[in-house]
């Protein structure tokens, strides 16, 4: 049993927490928070409360540190966890920027440490159906990849996906899954073109992107804070596609279209969010002594912050 501490208490740390529960994989000993660490641990039946993040990481009861702050403490956070020796699994999107996250990933393979970037959707089952379908080449050749996130939000300036200085922003929160999604299917671009408008804060309100790749390639990712979208994915290739159903990015449906056969489906039967499988994964790679996830690779986690840099960085 992997033993974990929680660093932060917000609405993803609960979530975590509560799926835990479903897996004999590992089991919350620690959480750590400036504020309510001991209303969190009452919930969740924790027994080790730390009223400061350095309490946390240096517990000797903990064996990974997740880290559940928002985006902008991501990078101090989990460098501070592992230079006290802990492992971490990182929330999405890993850092607010490709820098941070070359810094985080520097510092645990100085330490030589396991670290991953907490993209669940990696690791739910649907995706690895996607996976091997992809590596069976059913699909052919791959022309365009399509997802989309949007959620509906009402507009307050504290909310922390409209404050800027919690990392605020449709691209950060939501996009990150779209952009993932498609570094998985097909890699790094090679031309980026993006639009964005802003919110009444500043941040992205709506953010959408057309992706090129060196074989010719489209991805088309779009994400919202102003509306509820269908979160729908799909992968099309010259032989066959597939459609994820909503929500894309959590325990769903997938089917597989081919151009003259009859249409496979695969359903999921979800008894939680699906935040247990990243749990599972990092059980697995430290009992196997690896320093990172082959599903979620660091380098990866690098390069879609690289993508999501340049995005931004688009008028």
């Amino acid at each position: 049993m992997v033993r974990w501490g929680i660093l932060g208490t917000g609405g993803i740390a609960r979530t975590f927490a509560s799926d835990l529960r479903l897996t004999d994989s590992g089991t919350v000993v620690a959480v750590g928070s400036r504020s309510d660490a001991d209303p969190f641990a009452d919930r969740f039946g924790i027994p080790n409360r730390h009223g400061s993040y350095e309490s946390l990481v240096s517990d000797p009861d903990v064996d990974v540190v997740y880290v559940a702050t928002p985006h902008p403490m991501h990078h101090d956070n989990a460098v501070l966890a592992l230079r006290a020796g802990k492992p971490v699994l990182v929330e999405k999107p890993f850092t607010m920027n490709a820098a941070e996250a070359r810094d985080i990933v520097a510092v645990a393979r100085e330490t030589g440490l396991f670290a991953m970037e907490a993209m669940w959707t990696r690791f739910l089952p649907h995706i690895a159906t996607v996976r091997s379908w992809l590596a069976d080449g059913l699909l052919g050749e791959i022309v365009t990849v399509t997802a989309d996130h949007g959620q509906w939000f009402a507009e307050d300036p504290d909310f922390r996906l409209f404050a800027p200085k919690l990392g605020g922003g449709a691209l950060l929160d939501l996009g990150i899954y779209p952009v993932s999604f498609a570094s998985m299917v097909l890699g790094r671009p090679n031309r980026i073109m993006a639009m964005s408008d802003p919110a009444f804060t500043g941040v992205d309100a709506q953010t959408s992107m057309l992706f090129g790749y060196p074989g010719g390639a489209h991805a088309l990712l779009t994400c919202t804070l102003r509306a509820k979208s269908p979160t729908r994915a799909a992968i099309v290739g010259t032989e066959a596609r597939i459609e994820i159903e909503g929500d894309f990015y959590a325990p769903t449906t997938v089917s597989l279209f081919t151009r003259n056969g009859a249409p496979s489906q695969v359903r999921s039967d979800p008894k939680d969010r699906g935040l247990r499988h990243e749990a599972d994964e990092v059980a697995e790679r430290l009992a196997a002594g690896d320093l990172e996830s082959p599903l979620m690779p660091l380098d990866e986690t690098i390069s879609i912050m690289e993508t999501m840099d340049e995005v931004l960085a688009q008028p």
